[in-house]
């Protein structure tokens, strides 16, 4: 149940990117939600992969690189799921620290720890 309750929250931190940012845009809550799904997996399976391959980039960068990463992350997935629209790189980086942030909040407020 807390997955899927976590779930919501990603597909709500999304709907309200564009509203922060002009250059992101989501067309639907069904896309919101599909986006949040693939942001997931890739944040899952193919971020950890990118952060062991650019580790001397994240040294040398002292951990800002990573903003770059998570940039490509959220841009590969606009380029994938139809509804969701990044105008640029980096808007995609501002996106996805934004993303990030109300995601942070949203499930802070609402998700009870155990």
């Amino acid at each position: 149940m807390r997955l899927l309750v976590s779930w919501l929250i990603n597909a709500l931190a999304l709907l309200a990117v564009p509203y922060l940012m002009h250059s992101v845009s989501v067309d639907s809550f069904g896309a919101a939600l599909i986006a949040a799904l693939i942001l997931g997996f890739v944040n899952t399976l193919i971020r950890p992969i990118l952060l062991v391959l650019t580790l001397p980039a994240t040294v040398v960068t002292l951990g800002l690189f990573i903003f770059v990463i998570n940039g490509l992350m959220f841009w590969m997935v606009a380029q994938l799921v139809g509804g969701f629209h990044v105008a640029s790189f980096w808007a995609a980086v501002g996106g996805a620290i934004l993303y990030s942030i109300v995601s942070w909040a949203l499930s802070t407020l609402l998700l009870k720890k155990n």
